[in-house]
């Protein structure tokens, strides 16, 4: 499993001091380029496992208070004493009983991979549902150490946990710890290192009650499945798999993936023929494995009932035995739950959509207030002093118009724009969003909107995939792996655009402020815009739902999937974290994003606003070519030609839009010259701009429904794409929004004409 150890990097005389090299543990984070231990990391979801993993290797996987976080395997590294370690976070999973993707990835590495220690992660506050998968994992592994976090919540609510009597009974150190703050991992380091090194030898807890046909059928199998493989520690697990049925564990029993011999590869993943000794001895393995199969396919027609509905049975009455010996209440245990007492309210079936309204409301309104006096600042600063020291310097250099006009004029503009326009916002959006997800309340979204989503026939966990869609659509795309069907995924991913993301907040809440807001008193403008901007969003999910119905009774048609989703405890929001995990692996990530494609879209701007065809610019001649289309929905050809252009970016097409109406009106006094992409001074200037090229209350409210209803970005279509793998799809996903918003925007326009 190693190539090597590496020589011990302290002094000689602290070598043998335990407490000292934990304490200075060397976090490798993705530095593995050998190992000599390899260690497990499993554990129920919203445990705190991708925390134990952060804090163990020093990387920054994305940790939220809500399960489905870990969708693939994460790994990194560790190193004690000289000692490499490398640590493999799971995909958090209910049960070793596979039946999704997360749960056979956990099941099969740690019985195929042989992890030299498996590090469980429980929570203190649900200690007897935990200790489910806790008692399968011990049926499979002699080496393993529990992480028994949270322990602080259990306090909060009056539980205390013998931890002595907990490690007794399960045979294997338990360490309490408290994760989020670091508390204990020194000791879980500790654990992990003397287990692996064979310092602590564990005696798992294999004691759990069967009714007496199936330990009798266990033990017939198990008695042949030690002839073939003689070192397996685990053989009355792997018996009741056998009997059970399971055909992963049938084929790797077959084929020699089991017990601890190395494995030689054979082109198929099985043991070299030479590994199973002399012929003699791989002729009685070969019938004993004959043997093993033979006698459980003749038992498993015994149990009239489901033995895997007796197994579990089992499970859960030892894993209560142990909890009700282990666990005392106190106190505040012996109140009313406070959790309890807020989920009444938050997930009532009338007056959770209330208030999740309500605070999306409010997340909006604290977005749109407060976003403009930073993006002010930032503009003046990239355009009103950067800009001009750009184009001096270009200037004294003599470099030509043309290539000027091309960076500077049009890259350098449309990067500053995005900038000035995206990094506020978001700075408040997502902070907002995240303190929301960190608190414990997103998965209760997701529970008020599970029944929504499956009356539509889609997978609850969409509810989760669209949420994070209103941060970022591509982000969202890729959340979908979340969902084990390939249907309900596809559909997931088709209507993820219909989440307004980042990008288009901007222009959702400039046009609200400029047409909606104005009709109201000004004490009331704010409000109003906001509340415009909030019904524009519920209708993103409504249509979700509705495009979902269609979807799973036409081209994607199926049942609508059965998932668990636990409620994680209320905690209280870590600020600094938050600012910190919301600014860097948010903010930060998605401006880069942005940014990326915002310089290229701008040299297309400069070029189509300088280049002339039959004797006018290109995007004059482009805009009056679209007028009649973009009349018939209620908007004009600078619109439409703005959405072609800047569809490396949303955040672009405001300033491509206040270009080409300058350009195309021979607005004078206003804007920098053909192509350059500008902002105007305030929210009043860049009304009185569009009012001048002809904008009225109904392109307003239009542009409002196309931003909503209009082809993702180039990212989110790339992504959709790697997703995918299928060309189809991503031009549904892309083109589908487009026929939508046409629609759309040819009805309102129409009943608009009528009634005016």
């Amino acid at each position: 499993m190693s190539s090597g150890r590496s020589e011990a990097r302290v002094p000689e005389a602290c070598a043998g001091c335990p407490v000292h090299n934990v304490e200075n543990l060397v976090r490798l984070g993705i530095d593995m380029n050998d190992w000599d231990y390899v260690i497990a990391l499993a554990g129920n979801p919203n445990t705190g496992k991708s925390t134990v993993f952060n804090r163990l290797t020093g990387l920054r996987q994305h940790t939220g208070n809500w399960p489905g976080k870990t969708v693939t395997r994460a790994e990194g590294g560790f190193e004690v004493r000289g000692a490499r370690y490398k640590l493999v976070d799971l995909p958090g999973t209910y049960s070793l009983f596979p039946i999704s993707t997360d749960e056979e990835v956990a099941r099969d590495f740690i019985l195929f991979g042989n992890p030299d220690v498996v590090l469980i992660v429980l929570d203190a506050t649900r200690l007897e549902r935990n200790l489910n998968l806790c008692l399968q994992i011990l049926e499979i592994t002699e080496r393993a150490v529990v992480c028994l976090n949270l322990m602080d919540e259990a306090d909060r609510r009056g539980l205390r946990i013998d931890v002595r009597r907990l490690s007794k009974d399960l045979g294997v150190p338990v360490v309490p710890t408290v994760a989020r703050y670091g508390k204990g991992s020194s000791e879980v380091v500790r654990a992990v290192c003397e287990v692996a090194e064979g310092s602590y030898r564990c005696h798992p807890h294999r004691k759990t009650v069967l009714p007496a046909e199936v330990r009798e059928a266990r033990d017939e199998v198990a008695a042949s499945v030690r002839r073939a493989y003689p070192d397996l520690k685990n053989a009355g697990w792997v018996a009741l798999r056998l009997l059970e049925g399971d055909a992963t564990v049938e084929d790797g029993f077959r084929r020699g993936l089991l017990g601890s011999s190395p494995v030689v590869g054979d082109g198929e993943g099985g043991r070299d023929e030479e590994s199973f000794g002399t012929n003699t001895e791989r002729g009685e393995r070969r019938e004993a494995i004959s043997e093993a199969l033979e006698t459980a396919g003749r038992l498993r027609w015994r149990f009239r009932e489901s033995l895997r509905d007796r197994i579990v049975e089992s499970l859960y009455t030892e894993a209560a035995r142990i909890a009700d010996r282990c666990v005392i209440r106190e106190g505040a245990a012996m109140r009313r739950d406070p959790d309890l007492v807020l989920d009444r309210i938050l997930t009532h079936p009338v007056w959770g959509f209330p208030v999740m309204l309500g605070l999306l409301a409010i997340v909006l309104w604290l977005t749109i207030a407060g976003a403009n006096v930073p993006s002010e600042m930032i503009s003046r600063f990239l355009i009103g002093k950067i800009y001009p020291l750009l184009k001096a310097g270009a200037s004294s250099l003599g470099l030509p118009r043309f290539l000027v006009g091309l960076l500077i004029d049009g890259g350098y503009l449309a990067t500053a724009w995005v900038v000035s326009v995206m990094l506020p916002p978001m700075a408040i959006f997502f902070p907002l969003f995240t303190l929301l997800e960190d608190f414990g309340y997103l998965p209760r979204v997701a529970f008020n909107l599970d029944p929504l989503f499956r009356r539509a026939g889609a997978h609850g966990k969409q509810a989760l995939t669209m949420s994070m869609g209103f941060g970022c659509n591509a982000a969202g795309v890729v959340a979908t792996r979340i969902i084990d069907s390939p249907r309900e995924r596809l559909i997931a991913i088709i209507t993820n655009n219909f989440s307004i993301c980042n990008g288009r907040w901007p222009m959702q809440i400039l046009m609200a402020s400029i047409f909606v807001g104005a009709v109201a008193p000004p004490v009331l403008a704010g409000a109003v815009s906001a509340l415009a901007v909030l019904t524009v969003a519920v209708t993103g999910v409504i249509l979700s739902l509705l495009v979902s119905w269609v979807l799973s009774r036409t081209v994607l048609k199926g049942e609508a999937s059965v998932f668990s989703l636990e409620l994680p405890p209320y905690r209280p929001p870590r600020i600094l974290q938050t600012l910190y995990t919301s600014l860097i692996d948010r903010t930060i990530i998605v401006l880069g994003r942005a940014v990326l494609f915002a310089f290229p879209a701008g040299l297309v701007i400069w070029l189509i606003g300088n280049l002339s065809f039959g004797g006018a610019p290109l995007a004059v001649s482009l805009s009056r070519l679209l007028d009649p289309l973009g009349t018939l929905m209620g908007l004009n050809g600078v619109v439409l030609l703005a959405f072609i252009v800047a569809i490396p970016a949303n955040e672009i097409i405001i300033p491509t839009i206040l270009m080409l109406t300058v350009m195309v009106g021979g607005l004078s006094g206003v804007g920098a010259g053909p192509g350059v992409m500008f902002e105007a001074n305030s929210i009043s200037e860049t009304a009185r701009i569009l009012e001048a090229g002809g904008w009225t209350l109904l392109t307003g409210i239009n542009l409002m429904i196309f931003s909503l209803l209009h082809n993702p970005c180039s990212t989110t279509i790339f992504t959709i794409w790697k997703e995918t793998r299928r060309v189809g799809w991503t031009l549904l996903a892309t083109f589908l929004p487009v026929g939508m918003g046409f629609l759309a925007c040819v009805a309102v326009a129409t009943v608009w004409r009528v009634l005016t």
